[in-house]
Parts: C-alpha cells; structure tokens; sequence
C-alpha cells in the first residue's frame, strides 16, 4: 500500500517555520549596533551688518555699502581737536593723512578750517597716499600773532619744491592751540607760487628757505632791492652754507611788531650741533600799489659776530660781509700772507657767486685785490692783481663768462684796520684782513 507524503511535507514547513521564529526571537533579545554618528546640524547665528563705525580705518574698502566717500568723511568734522602742544596736533594730523583715515582727519582739523574746496584738495591728496619726510616732518613756521596765531607746516617727502608743504594756522584759546585755516600745496599740473602764503610772515619764510638753500634769484624776488643789497642777500646765503646755520625747530621767527603795513620779525638759527647759535632782524613793509609785501631791511650783525667767534677764531673783523665806501655791501674774501690761492671755504663762497652770475649773463661784478703793508708798494700791487685775478679764473672755470666780471689791483692804498699800531708796531691782527678780495656785486 503506498504511504502518502502529506504528513512529511508539514512537518517540515512546521519545523521551517519554527526556526524562523526561533530566530527571530534570538535577534530581538540581543543589543542591535547603533547607527552611525551624523554630524551635527550647525545654525549660523546672523551677525548684524558692518558700519563705517565698526570697521578699522585701512579696511573700510571692503564695507558692504561700498567704499568710502572721503569728502564725505571729511564734511563730518567736528569743532577740532584742541591741545596745548602744537606739535603733537600736527603730528595727528600727519598720521592721520599717511594712513588715509579721512574721519580722523576731520576730527582733528575741524570744520572752520575745511571749505568745500579745501575738503575736496584734502581728499584728493589724501586718495593719493602722501608720505611726511622723515625726521622733522612737523615744523613751526612762526608766529602770526604774539602768543596767539601761529604758523605750523607738514612736510611731504618725494615732492617737488614749492608742492612740499602744508601750512596750517593754529590759534590759542584757554591755553591750548586748534586749527583756524590751512592751505594746501598746488596740485599736479598747477602752477607753482614763488610763495604759497603771501601774507608777512608768508613772505619772510619763502625769503629764509631761498637763502637757507642758496637761491638767490628766488630769494631777490622778496625783496625791496632799493634797501635791501644783492651782496646782502648773497652774505647771508653765504653764511647760511658756511656757517651751517639752521633755522630753529622751535618758534624760528618771532613776531617783534606788527602793524597794517609794517611788520617785524626775529629770525633764530642754531648751530650745525643744534645749539642756540643766534638771531637777527628783518623788517617787512607791504608798498601801496602793488600791495605785495617786501623785506625792506635786514640786520646780520649778531649773526656776523656768531660767524666770526665759530669760523674766524672770534675776529669780528674777519667777516664775509662788510660796507661799500660807494654804498650797499661786498662780500670779502680772505687770504693767507703772500698767498695768491684759494681756501676750501673761499672757494665755496665763490660757488654762490657763480650761481648768481650765471643765471643772467648780462649781471656783473667787480673784484679789487688787496695786501697788507708788508713788502714794497710795486710788489703788493703785483700781489693784489694775482689775488684778483686768481677769483676771476676760478669763476670762469665754474661757467661765468670773463665779461663778467672786472678786476681791479687796489696793493696796499685801500686797508680795512691799521697795519701797524700807534706805536708803530706790527699790527698781524689789522694785516690779516687786508690780505682780500672784495666782490662789489654791482648787479643793478
């Protein structure tokens, strides 16, 4: 009999079937991995938008409203900063246009001193990164008024002449000093004033810088020359060079008076060390038709007395200026005994006096040579047509043209001191300087 299969097929569903829920089982009671880590979810806090208030000066380019407008910085100024000390102002203000921080700026200047014009000179220059010369980038012009105006300057560096400095009037009140004006430097492609400020003090600045730098041409231009003598304002470029004299750094000019249309002034150098060295006076007179003023007198005589004790051994006598018997000044040159050459120093001198003939040939000029009273009279004559001869060639040599200048043998008729004393004896003092050449600069 054949056995049927159905029993045999359930029973092996039934025993599947129990091994999947055996196993099922198994599963559910043991710990499952836990899914991999996810990164955490990060929310971005929003951060308020930057204002020019918020960002450093040399990043506010990068401020999402664009960049900055400097006029319009510079329109945002206060009254000013006031402090007592004029220089640290100024060296602010110096800071602040080196780094093109145009609010800064404003702040420190004020708004009295920043027109539409100025401002929009000021952003312009300040757009261009200006650079201060280094040292000495602040400078005290001088006084406008006696404890009360005074002048300060900013000098740019890599400009040239006349395009080099920023003029900033500041005036006191309750002891401390705020900008009341400035003017600005001419700009690229502007013309270049033979001085930026005209006023008095304006004037007498631009004359000292010219002779400081032994302009003379320029320095003659601020002069009334029918007081004031081509061999004065060549002595003094003179004694500038040779004397190494500097203005001060502090208060240079000092106001002595000041009235509707005369002023006058001190001017204070010092020595190549920096010490007190001396002064001198000029006074400045502003015509009635042309309305410019003039120097119309200057007097070197403690700035010669300085220059003798430093160069000449405290000779008073011995110096490169004295009066013509004709009128005016001539310069004066000096020679050892029985020498026909030049000194180092002489022949700088001579230098500036080149310079001076050889901006117009039609100028000339007369060299008389002189002796002391050692030897006889037709030797000393020879001697002092050498001397003479010996400053012309050397002119030459520099470019003068020989027509320029006239010599003349003067021996030893024409002594500045007395050769011999009362008594008859040597007098090596008075000869030392009657051994010279004179130079009449007889220009006009």
């Amino acid at each position: 009999m054949q056995e049927s299969r159905f029993p045999l097929a359930f029973l092996a569903g039934a025993i599947a079937l129990a091994a999947a829920v055996g196993a099922l089982y198994v599963y559910r009671g043991k710990s499952v991995p836990a899914p991999p880590p996810q990164a955490p979810v990060v929310v971005e806090e929003k951060k308020p938008a930057p204002t020019p208030e918020t960002i450093p000066a040399n990043q506010k380019e990068s401020v999402v409203d664009g960049p900055v407008d400097p006029e319009a910085a510079l329109a945002n100024a206060g009254v000013g900063l006031a402090v007592v000390n004029p220089a640290e102002l100024l060296g602010q203000i110096g800071t602040a246009l080196e780094s093109g921080d145009f609010e800064k700026l404003g702040q420190l200047i004020g708004k009295q001193a920043l027109d539409d014009g100025t401002r929009k000179r000021l952003a312009q220059l300040a757009t261009q990164a200006p650079k201060l010369r280094k040292p000495n980038a602040v400078q005290e012009v001088g006084e406008l008024e006696l404890n009360r105006r005074a002048r300060w300057a900013l000098w740019l560096d890599g400009v040239e002449a006349g395009r080099d400095r920023i003029f900033f009037d500041l005036q006191q009140e309750a002891g401390k000093w705020s900008v009341q004006s400035l003017v600005l430097p001419p700009g690229p492609g502007e013309p270049v004033p033979k001085a930026v400020l005209v006023d008095a003090l304006g004037i007498v600045d631009a004359f000292l810088q010219a002779t400081l730098h032994q302009q003379f041409e320029l320095a003659k231009e601020f002069v009334d020359s029918t007081t004031v003598s081509d061999a004065k304002i060549a002595g003094l470029c003179i004694l500038f060079e040779d004397g190494n004299y500097k203005l001060r750094p502090d208060k240079p000019l000092r106001a002595m008076f000041q009235r509707p249309d005369t002023c006058g002034y001190i001017a204070r150098v010092v020595a190549a060390d920096g010490t007190d060295a001396a002064e001198f006076s000029m006074v400045l007179r502003q015509p009635e038709k042309d309305g410019h003023w003039r120097v119309t007198d200057i007097n070197l005589d403690q700035l010669l007395a300085d220059y003798a004790k430093r160069v000449a051994g405290g000779d008073v006598y011995y110096t490169p200026l004295v009066k013509n018997p004709k009128g005016g000044d001539t310069l004066v040159l000096y020679f050892d005994f029985d020498e026909d050459t030049l000194a180092p120093r002489t022949q700088r001198q001579l230098d500036i006096v080149a310079q001076i003939l050889k901006t117009d040939p039609d100028k000339q000029l007369t060299l008389s040579g002189h002796t002391d009273a050692l030897g006889t009279e037709p030797y000393n004559e020879k001697l002092s047509l050498r001397r003479a001869n010996f400053v012309k060639e050397y002119l030459v040599k520099t470019g003068v043209a020989e027509n320029q200048v006239i010599t003349l043998a003067k021996g030893q008729s024409q002594p500045r001191r007395p050769n011999f004393t009362e008594s008859g004896e040597d007098n090596p003092d008075g000869r030392r300087v009657n051994r010279r050449a004179e130079i009449y600069l007889d220009f006009d």
